[in-house]
C-alpha cells in the first residue's frame, strides 16, 4: 500500500508542476506560447489531467478555466495520497518508510 501511495503522490507532483510550468510560461510568453516547444511539451504532460477535468466538471465551468479545475483537483489528489502515506508510515513505523 505505500507503494501506491507514493506513487500516486508522485504522479500528482509530476502533473501538478507541469500545469504550473504551462500556466508560468504562458503569462511570460503571452500570445507566443503556441509556438513554445516547451509550452507543447508541458501542455502534452498535463492534457489528459484537463480532459479528466472536463469529465468531471459540470458545463458551466469555461474550457479556459479548466486547468485549473484540473490543478485543484490533483492538488486534492496529492493531499489525500499524502494523508494516506503518512498513515501508512504511522501504522507500520517510521524506519521502514525511508
Amino acid at each position: 500500500m505505500l507503494a501506491v501511495a507514493t506513487t500516486v503522490k508522485l504522479l500528482a507532483e509530476i502533473a501538478l508542476l507541469a500545469l504550473l510550468g504551462q500556466w508560468l510560461l504562458g503569462l511570460l510568453s503571452g500570445a507566443a506560447r503556441e509556438g513554445n516547444p516547451v509550452y507543447c511539451l508541458l501542455q502534452l504532460v498535463g492534457r489528459p489531467w484537463v480532459r479528466a477535468a472536463r469529465w468531471l466538471a459540470p458545463r458551466v465551468v469555461l474550457d479556459r478555466h479548466l486547468p485549473l479545475v484540473a490543478f485543484l483537483l490533483l492538488l486534492l489528489i496529492w493531499c489525500a495520497a499524502a494523508v494516506a502515506k503518512v498513515g501508512i508510515c504511522l501504522q507500520i513505523g517510521v524506519a521502514l518508510c525511508k
